[in-house]
This record gives C-alpha cells, sequence and structure tokens, in this order.
C-alpha cells in the first residue's frame, strides 16, 4: 500500500487581504509559520519516505518546516501549483463578479466549465495535478509520500480519489491552512482516510476566525 499525504499550505498573505492569489507568489504570514510548525509537529510521528512540494513560496516555506522536523529535503515540483487564475491573479475578491460575472458564476456554481479568463480551466488543473500525483506514486510505490499543495488543487485531486465528477467540486468542503489530508492508494484503488484534519492547529486555524467559506468560495 502507499499512503499519499497531501498538506495544504500554511496561511499566506493572500487569505488574509482576500486577494486572488492562484500563482501570485505570496508568503506566508506571522501566523502561518506558526501554522506550519505545528504542522510539522502533527507529522512527527508520522513515517514520511519522501516530501514534495509546489515552488509556490507559501507552500515550499510550509514544507520546509516539515522537511526540518523530518529530516527530509524538499522536492520542488512547478506542477503542483495553485490555479492559474490569468486577469484574475492578485484582484480582490470584491471586483470578480463585477468584472467577471458568467467566470465568477461557474466558479461558484458550476466549476467543471470554468475557465478563468487568460489563465487556466478547473478541468485543466486537475488534469495537470493529477499527471503530477500520479508519476510521484509511481515513482514511490509502497511508500509513504508528503506533498504540499493548495486549496483548489487538493478539492481537484479529491473529486478524483473519491471517484466523482468535477462537478462535485463544490460539494467537497474547504480545507484550513496546515490541513492534513491522507489517501491509501492499493492498486488503482483510492481511500481516503483522514480529509482536512486540522486539529492540531487549535487556536492559530484560519478558517475560524473567517466566515468566507460558510457562503462564499476562496483559494491561495
Amino acid at each position: 500500500m502507499t499512503r499519499l499525504m497531501i498538506v495544504r499550505h500554511a496561511e499566506a498573505e493572500g487569505n488574509i487581504i482576500r486577494r486572488f492569489h492562484g500563482q501570485t507568489d505570496s508568503h506566508l504570514t506571522k501566523n502561518g509559520h506558526k501554522q506550519a510548525q505545528r504542522v510539522a509537529e502533527r507529522l512527527s510521528n508520522e513515517h514520511i519516505d519522501r516530501l514534495y512540494s509546489s515552488d509556490l513560496s507559501r507552500a515550499f516555506q510550509t514544507a520546509k518546516y516539515i522537511g526540518k522536523v523530518k529530516n527530509l529535503d524538499v522536492h520542488i515540483i512547478k506542477g503542483l501549483r495553485e490555479i492559474d487564475g490569468g486577469d484574475w491573479e492578485d484582484m480582490s475578491w470584491e471586483e470578480l463578479p463585477q468584472k467577471w460575472p458568467v467566470a465568477y458564476d461557474h466558479w461558484e456554481n458550476k466549476p467543471h466549465l470554468l475557465q478563468m479568463p487568460n489563465g487556466e480551466s478547473m478541468t485543466g488543473l486537475q488534469q495537470r495535478v493529477l499527471k503530477e500525483i500520479m508519476e510521484i506514486v509511481e515513482e514511490n510505490h509502497g511508500k509513504n509520500i508528503c506533498v504540499v499543495t493548495h486549496g483548489v488543487v487538493k478539492k481537484a485531486l479529491l473529486c478524483y480519489f473519491y471517484d466523482k465528477p468535477l462537478e462535485a467540486f463544490t460539494d467537497i468542503m474547504w480545507h484550513d491552512n496546515a490541513s492534513v489530508t491522507m489517501i491509501h492508494i492499493e492498486d488503482d484503488s483510492y481511500k481516503v482516510v483522514i480529509e482536512g484534519d486540522n486539529l492540531h492547529l487549535g487556536e492559530l486555524g484560519t478558517l475560524a476566525k473567517q466566515d468566507w467559506w460558510k457562503k462564499d468560495k476562496n483559494i491561495d
């Protein structure tokens, strides 16, 4: 059996200032560094053979905390990046529905139809990250793998691991920064055994201080 641990990066600037940071390279906040240390401690007793990360700073910074605790090098893979928001990049969330009403409606309600203006489609994002993940799994058959990546990436991957179409993207909960998801893989069978665990964060959690996720959508 291969065990895949997927960690969402710790709290980054875009999560706090409420701007769309897909491939905008924002950094961890002060609280984000504390979260990264907490998730590293959460994984300290998990056996990890190999550690991978998106090349964006918020993911790599998080992965370095895990690498330090586990004495592992971080292998950077550009293909694990967040969705390319195109014209949405670094725009405030309040502006998006006014400037791009059709794309924003797709983001909210029909993500399988989403095409970011001058950016990436949700289908393209899922295909891109699945290619990278499957290559990682194939190269590490029977091992324990940790991948640090992003919010939309995690949800798109979970659609696949739950054997659901991208139409189900909106049914999957948004996970907190520095949360942990674990998948057991045997042959072509996938079992999600932990989804979005953030208990290790305690008072440092990001979502507990916000309410957008109850009524809105957000990434970073």
